[in-house]
């Protein structure tokens, strides 16, 4: 096959596609460029699309023999990433701006550009595997390594891209192998830390950037009896189960620690409450992608509604575009706009945009 591997810079995608050359295929390596800032500098584990990784990403496709490019999708990554992530910020909601990325960029933009230049396939460092099922359709799957699973922010590729994916490291057992195979294979990248958090927040400071995008808007903290008890800068800045960094000025009767319950975008306030106020028993998710067809979600199955979440029994139930999940156990801290994810055993099922959820009674 013809593949289009995206390097990042970073030791997995670098493995990914001497993985793809090593199988036979035909690979030229793409690094896209997502960073409106070409000066941008990494710093330790933080940010993307920086020179170093542009540096590092074409070094590892020069070592490995293939083809190098750049390809320029800042504008698209501003326009479909940045901006939604802001968007729902605003709107109260709490956005996953690695899944956008996957749906938007990595599995729109350069998939859809590689097919139209004759590509068939496009590999990346992913953690996920593609199995073969009962339809031409492969099915994605929880990589062998649970810890470093990345099928959650997959499931929003959709099926038609699951044919034209390949995702090499998902049968390895650890990142160390991952790194002990870059060593052997001479590649310079074996070392270098992995990124995490927000690739385009590159000092960790969500609340600063979503202040410098957003501005200041000053608004009420409120208790669950509706009293004022803090003021806060916006309330963009707050999450459902947030717990640090509230700005209270007056502590709760009982000395407990509170968290975020509920954020009002239109009143401009923040509710905060006890811990046990964030548990809910039911979710309702929207925009659903479904990728088994031949499955539809009946009988036991488990969901995640987090990157690095652990598996929650549940049921579901889809009407259209609407998914209704009772889950088996209760969950703390939902916040509309996380992606719910729905998993038979090691398999992806569909997935879908958290819109609301059911609190449990108290």
């Amino acid at each position: 096959m013809k593949v289009l591997a995206a390097l990042s810079g970073g030791v997995d995608s670098a493995v990914a596609a001497a993985r793809a050359v090593e199988a036979g295929h035909d690979v030229v390596g793409v690094h896209m460029a997502l960073s409106k800032s070409r000066a941008q500098h990494r710093t330790g584990s933080r940010g993307c699309c920086s020179i170093e990784d542009a540096s590092d990403a074409q070094r590892a496709a020069a070592h490995i023999g293939i083809p190098y490019y750049v390809w320029d999708l800042s504008d698209d990554f501003e326009d479909l990433v940045v901006a939604d992530f802001l968007a729902e910020y605003q709107a109260g909601r709490t956005p996953n701006p690695c899944v956008r990325c996957n749906e938007h960029i990595k599995f729109a933009a350069l998939a859809d550009r590689g097919a139209a230049l004759g590509f068939d396939a496009v590999a990346t460092g992913h953690y996920a595997q593609l199995l073969p099922g009962t339809t031409d359709v492969p099915e994605l799957h929880r990589a062998v390594d649970r810890f470093k699973d990345q099928s959650y922010v997959l499931a929003v590729m959709g099926r038609d891209r699951l044919t034209r994916s390949l995702f090499p490291l998902g049968d390895v057992a650890s990142k160390d192998e991952v790194r002990a195979e870059a060593e052997r294979r001479g590649l310079r990248v074996s070392a270098k830390p992995d990124s995490y958090d927000i690739c385009f927040v590159a000092d960790g400071d969500t609340s600063g950037f979503l202040r410098q995008r957003i501005g200041s808007r000053p608004g009420a903290i409120l208790d669950t009896a509706g009293n004022e008890i803090g003021q806060h800068d916006g309330a963009y800045a707050y999450t459902i189960g947030q717990r640090r960094g509230l700005g209270l000025t007056i502590p709760a009767l009982d000395g407990r620690p509170r968290y975020v319950l509920e954020i009002d975008t239109a009143d401009n306030t923040v509710t905060v409450g006890p811990k046990e106020a964030l548990a809910v028993k039911a979710i309702r998710g929207r925009d659903i992608v479904w990728l088994a067809d031949d499955d539809a979600g009946d009988g036991d199955v488990t969901i995640q509604v987090r990157a690095h979440g652990r598996d929650i029994p549940a049921t579901l139930t889809r009407d259209g575009d609407i998914l209704d999940v009772s889950l088996g156990e209760e969950l703390r801290g939902i916040a509309p706009g996380q992606s719910l994810v729905v998993y038979r055993g090691t398999r992806v099922l569909g997935q879908a945009t958290i819109e609301s959820s059911t609190r449990c009674e108290a």
